[in-house]
Order: C-alpha cells, then sequence, then structure tokens
C-alpha cells in the first residue's frame, strides 16, 4: 500500500534556492566573466554610469535570476516591468518616477524588464528616451533573438548578453546543491544515479525544468515504501515527458525548421526525424511542416527524382484530410523519402538564373515565328511565318530559334547526374545538338 505522501517543500525548490550573489549562479562563467558589464552593474562600489543590458537565453538559464540579484547586490534603486501586463502609460510613470530617484540619489536606478520581447515597437519608443539619456539602466531579459525583437536604436544602446542551455554537468551541480541544501531536500533524499541521468536528460538544459521535476519526484517517492530513495521509476512517474523548448513565435521554431530542412537536404532521415518529432511534440502547425517539404521537394530533389514533389503533396493532402495526431505518419513517410532521395537544386538555380536575367535587362523581342498568328493582322505583320511544327518532324525536334537574341545560347538549366537527371542530362545534350543543327524537311503550321 502506498503511503500518503511524507515531504512537503514549504517554497518550490527553483524559489527557495535561486542564487543570492552573481558567483551562485550556474553554468553562464562566459556571461559573469570578472570585468563584464554584468559583473560592473553589480559591484556596489560601481556608481557611474553603467551600460544597460538585455539577457537573451532560453527559459532556466538564470535570466530573472541575475536580474535579481543585481537589484540585491549593486546598491540602486530597482524598479521592475513586466512586458505582458504594462502599456506605455505605465513606462513612462516608471521614468518620470526614476527621473526623480536618480536626481535625488546621484545613481542611476535600475529598470528591468522581463519580457521585452513583448513590448510592442509603440512600448519601446516610450522606453527609449530613458534608456538614451541615462534615466534608468535598463537590465531587460527575453527568450527571443533581440535582433528581432527589440527595435534598433534600443538594441543599438545596449549590450546583448547571450545565456546558454546548462551543460549536463552543470544541472547535475544544481541537482545537488538542491539535494543538499537547508533550503532545499536538506539531505533528506538518496538519488539513485539512474534517476539522476534522467533528470538531467529530461531538463533540456533548463534548471528550473531540473529542480521542478526533482521535486516531483521526491514528493512521490515521500509517498512510496522506500520513501527516502529517489528512483528512475519515481521520475518517470513524476514528469511525463521533456517539455519541448520551441516556441512557435520565436528564434527556436526558425531553429528547428532550419535544422529538419538541412538534415534532409543532407540525406539524413534519422537526424531529419528527430527534428519533425520535436515540431510535432512542440505543437507546430502540420500545415507549415508540409508546405515546406514541399517546397524542398523541388528546390533540393526536383528532377533527380520527379515522384517527390508528389510524395510531398500527397503528404499535405493526407494531413488535411486525417489530421493529427496521425497526420505524423505521412509526414514521417514524405520526410524519410525525400531524406534518402537523389538530390539535385538545378531547377531552383535554374529559375534564379532566369530571372537574374530578367532583371539584368535581357529581354529582347519575341521572335517573329513564335508571335500568336490566330488573329486578323497577324500575317500581315509577319507573326508566325517560318515557325515549324514539331509534330510534323520523325524526331519531333526541329533546328530553329526559341529565345530572344538577347539569351540566344544561355544555359539556364543545367542537369546534375544523380538519380532521373542523368538521363535527362543525356535527353538534353541530345537535344540541343539537334536544335543548334540543320532543321530537316517540314511543313508550316501557322
Amino acid at each position: 500500500m502506498v503511503q500518503e505522501s511524507l515531504w512537503k517543500a514549504p517554497l518550490p525548490l527553483a524559489v527557495a534556492l535561486r542564487p543570492q550573489t552573481l558567483d551562485d549562479v550556474i553554468g553562464q562563467d562566459r556571461a559573469l566573466v570578472p570585468g563584464g558589464p554584468l559583473r560592473a552593474l553589480a559591484d556596489p562600489g560601481h556608481r557611474g554610469s553603467a551600460s544597460s543590458v538585455i539577457l537573451w537565453g532560453p527559459p532556466g538559464t538564470g535570466k530573472t535570476t541575475i536580474a535579481t540579484v543585481i537589484a540585491r547586490s549593486s546598491g540602486r534603486e530597482f524598479v521592475e516591468l513586466s512586458a505582458v501586463t504594462a502599456g506605455v502609460k505605465d513606462v513612462r510613470d516608471v521614468l518620470a518616477n526614476a527621473r526623480v530617484i536618480g536626481d535625488t540619489s546621484g545613481v542611476t536606478p535600475v529598470l528591468f524588464l522581463d519580457e521585452i520581447h513583448r513590448f510592442s515597437k509603440a512600448q519601446q519608443d516610450a522606453l527609449l528616451p530613458g534608456v538614451e539619456n541615462g534615466v534608468v539602466v535598463l537590465v531587460a531579459a527575453t527568450t527571443e533573438n533581440p535582433s528581432f525583437s527589440v527595435i534598433s536604436p534600443l538594441l543599438s544602446r545596449s549590450i546583448v548578453v547571450t545565456l546558454s542551455l546548462l551543460e549536463p554537468h552543470d544541472i547535475e551541480d544544481v541537482l545537488a546543491r538542491a539535494l543538499a541544501h537547508p533550503q532545499g531536500l536538506a539531505g533528506g533524499f538518496e538519488v539513485e544515479p539512474e534517476a539522476i541521468e534522467l533528470l538531467v536528460r529530461l531538463s533540456g538544459g533548463d534548471a528550473r525544468k531540473a529542480l521542478g521535476a526533482l521535486e516531483a519526484a521526491a514528493m512521490v517517492a515521500s509517498g512510496s515504501l522506500d520513501s527516502r530513495r529517489i528512483s528512475a521509476e519515481h521520475v518517470s512517474q513524476a514528469v511525463d515527458r521533456a517539455l519541448v523548448r520551441y516556441d512557435r513565435d520565436g528564434d527556436a521554431h526558425y531553429d528547428v525548421i532550419s535544422a529538419f530542412i538541412k538534415s534532409v537536404r543532407g540525406s539524413d532521415a534519422d537526424a531529419a526525424l528527430h527534428y519533425l518529432a520535436r515540431m510535432i511534440e512542440a505543437g507546430e502547425d502540420p500545415r507549415f511542416i508540409s508546405r515546406r517539404l514541399i517546397i524542398l521537394a523541388s528546390e533540393d530533389i526536383g528532377l533527380a527524382d520527379p515522384t517527390a514533389l508528389s510524395m510531398a503533396v500527397d503528404a499535405a493532402q493526407a494531413v488535411a484530410l486525417i489530421g493529427m495526431p496521425e497526420g505524423r505518419i505521412p509526414l514521417a513517410q514524405a520526410t524519410i523519402y525525400l531524406a534518402l532521395a537523389p538530390k539535385s537544386n538545378s531547377a531552383y538555380v535554374a529559375i534564379n538564373d532566369a530571372q537574374s536575367s530578367i532583371r539584368a535587362g535581357l529581354l529582347g523581342e519575341v521572335p517573329a515565328h513564335l508571335r500568336d498568328s490566330h488573329y486578323a493582322g497577324a500575317d500581315r505583320l509577319g507573326h508566325g511565318r517560318g515557325y515549324i511544327y514539331p509534330h510534323d518532324v520523325q524526331a519531333g525536334i526541329v533546328a530553329q530559334s526559341y529565345a530572344p537574341d538577347a539569351v540566344q545560347g544561355t544555359q539556364f538549366y543545367r542537369p546534375g547526374s544523380r538519380g532521373f537527371e542523368g538521363a535527362l542530362a543525356k535527353r538534353q545534350a541530345a537535344i540541343r545538338a539537334i536544335l543548334d543543327g540543320v532543321p530537316p524537311e517540314s511543313s508550316n503550321k501557322g
């Protein structure tokens, strides 16, 4: 019989164990290098001007923690805003108050703005004068690439400090501290090595997620017969699955789809399936994945395997018909097929080159013998005169000019040698020889 849980934490571990100094922050040595902007800002003896900072990194890497430590240790007045709830008026009110604080104390206060990527352009514009004129030192946090989410004037007046996902050994250090710390589990649990390994893997480099999983596993273990030993089974019961770090509006969205496409292009079906699974688990729109596969089928496979496009279109139609989660199966089928198909970007290169020639002004007149001759007066203008009808000759190909003089002889399509395109290359060479040769006996078809 399972006992009632014997352990209840007074505070969530991620809160109880929040670092008190920058030296307590684990896994961000590069961002916290001595003499760097964060160290200078946290130094109580550094009372002069300081650079505004944008902390950019995935969830659980310490952005809010670092800002809180700076507030505690710097001796500066600390004002906090959330981009989720604050409006333009709130920004202006905070800046007005900060100006009074700075004028009376002689020390510029710190404004911490969480989730700055959620601020609209108007809100960021309202913030800019305060940063530009030194009314506040901005410490902003974001999970999205500031190059995309922060206006250029604000970005140019700030130092972007990138925080990284924690390495496995960093997560192990976080867990070890939580197990031993008096404000944590205080040595009350023994954790099996397999459980530590599972916690590290499930965390995905997110310290907060690792602590939450450890806390949940401890609660499961405390209700079992062996109430002070955390096993991998306890972790599995506590945590259904590792949550995928994937913001469908942020840079992770673009990073994962980029890796997916490049894996298919690189013919690594297993890597492509990994990224496909990540997108599916994160709830990505399957229509988006389908569209990208259709594009890839023409751009990267093309005529090396003409059936690839049909496969991609069929998968998209299947997903539309059956929906998810079953739609993952045709998506996987198409992904595997496209990854293993021979590759050619010749169609993609050909249309790019043809468009480039148009933009460069290489237009020219449509040859008279190719112009429409099916209207009154066309014959008087010479339209269609001299055109040779290919079906009237045995080869089905005749020697006559088709391109305008400006691009006569230009080869836009340069077939590769892989897959079906190898046969197309031979056929193109034979056709070109006929087109450039002496025309055989023919009859006009006006």
